[in-house]
């Protein structure tokens, strides 16, 4: 589908057709339409014009074994000679199901031995939220249907993921939240932590969600969701207090904890799973994206021993499920894709990389646009400001993160701004060399940003 493409044609056609995602269509529609991305290997992609881009964000945060797995495109042919398809309703199942949901129970702690397939964390997150409220009903408490979730979080963008979310664009539109779900102080000590510690600031933030149950009612409270570290809320790397006392918080009044590990999961924040790295132990764990690396659509709900027991015992039968539940094909690649990650050893990659990440990238703390540099394994986020010591942000909060997102494309630099906020994930197969480049870049970038909006901070 690459060989002799009139990109021209192409990118007429997209503008055309193609209706985007998360896009501002009326600038989209003026401004010259889509970049085509052709091919990729590694840590780089290219566009349809010739350009080789190292790819810092890894797609959206999921292609962690990198681009070019002759394995994983081999895995999905031979599945589809095999079987392309069939369901896993009414008591059937196919042997890639079954032998995926066996070994992603073998990569979680012990209690975890159910595993329940969906085609991405939206649809996780859906599931989450009706199997938590069909837990609370067989247990004789309907009344408990209410989510405590961070501002700023994102957790889907179906009407009840999003809803979940902490977005306030997304709940801007379409009559979001629904009833039910409830948002508190996101663990974010750069931006709301002001004279306090971090670790006065993480016992604050979580204390915020004790309050919340007590105004609610512990009674009413269905579950407390969170990622580890929230990454499109900026990549938000919760102060060292923080995940305890929650964890402390929750257990004090029954309230289970649904660790999102869409972003974290499958190595990126250097263990298996986030909460591994961030310490601490939730009830239901979400995944997605890392589970195949994105070449395949798949998600995945694993539910405890204690809460899937009960469940099993009395529930009957859960009305819920998807056509593609359990894709044979996905979770074909979805094996293999973990199989790498275990022979490659890119878990371990990911922990080592980031003394790398914080001694290449952490160094750009010095650039006088630069407030922050923070790092968890391989994910991270370098925090614009217009003035270093106060941590003052520039008018019009994420203008200046757009300008800067502008420049990293136009020097070949994929990194993503959150607000003002550069964020990263790369690859976890991403080597020493590679890093090197990408903070060379990055500082390029910030150095055209500065140049660009230095006048507002004299």
């Amino acid at each position: 589908m690459n060989k002799n493409l009139n990109i021209e044609e192409l990118v007429a056609a997209d503008t055309a057709h193609h209706f985007h995602p998360f896009t501002d269509h009326k600038s989209f529609h003026a401004g010259g339409g889509a970049r085509v991305i052709t091919h990729a290997k590694g840590v780089y992609i290219w566009d349809g014009k010739g350009n080789k881009m190292l790819d810092a964000m890894a797609g959206l945060w999921c292609v962690n074994v990198g681009y070019g797995r002759k394995e994983l495109a081999e895995a999905a042919y031979q599945q589809m000679l095999d079987l392309p398809f069939y369901n896993t309703f009414f008591k059937t199942t196919t042997v890639p199901a079954t032998l995926l949901a066996e070994k992603v129970a073998s990569l979680l702690p012990e209690r975890f031995n159910q595993v329940f397939f969906v085609n991405s964390g939206s649809e996780a997150n859906d599931t989450m939220v009706r199997f938590m409220r069909r837990y609370w009903e067989i247990k004789g408490q309907p009344e408990r249907m209410h989510f405590i979730a961070r501002r700023r979080a994102y957790h889907g963008s179906t009407c009840i993921s999003a809803s979940l979310g902490g977005m306030s664009a997304m709940h801007s539109q379409g009559g979001l939240p629904l009833p039910g779900f409830h948002h508190v102080q996101e663990p974010d000590w750069f931006q709301c932590g002001g004279d306090m510690s971090p670790e006065e600031f993480g016992l604050k933030a979580a204390k915020e969600v004790e309050d919340k149950i007590l105004e609610l009612g512990p009674e009413k409270v269905a579950a407390f969701v969170g990622e580890p570290i929230q990454g499109a809320g900026g990549v938000l790397v919760p102060p060292s207090t923080y995940w305890p006392e929650i964890q402390k918080i929750c257990g004090k009044y029954g309230i289970p904890i649904v660790a999102d590990e869409v972003i974290c999961g499958f190595g990126r924040a250097g263990k298996w799973f986030g909460h591994q790295t961030m310490g601490f132990e939730p009830d239901v764990v979400i995944m997605a994206k890392g589970l195949s690396s994105g070449y395949q659509p798949i998600g995945a709900v694993a539910i405890s021993d204690k809460l899937i027991g009960e469940f099993f015992e009395k529930g009957g039968e859960f009305f819920h499920g998807y056509t593609y539940s359990g894709h044979p094909v996905a979770c074909a690649v979805a094996l293999e894709n973990l199989r790498i990650i275990e022979d490659e050893d890119m878990v371990g990659n990911a922990a080592r990389m980031e003394a790398v990440v914080k001694e290449k990238i952490g160094a750009l703390a010095d650039h006088p646009i630069v407030g922050e540099v923070r790092v968890k394994g391989l994910i991270g986020a370098i925090e614009l400001v217009k003035n270093k010591n106060t941590r003052e942000r520039f008018d019009d909060w994420g203008r200046v993160g757009t300008i800067c997102r502008d420049h990293c494309f136009a020097n070949n630099l994929v990194m993503r701004a959150c607000w003002d906020t550069m964020v990263f994930s790369p690859p976890l197969c991403i080597t020493e060399a590679e890093i090197d480049e990408w903070a060379k870049l990055a500082r390029i970038a910030l150095d055209k940003t500065w140049a660009d909006v230095k006048h507002e901070a004299e």
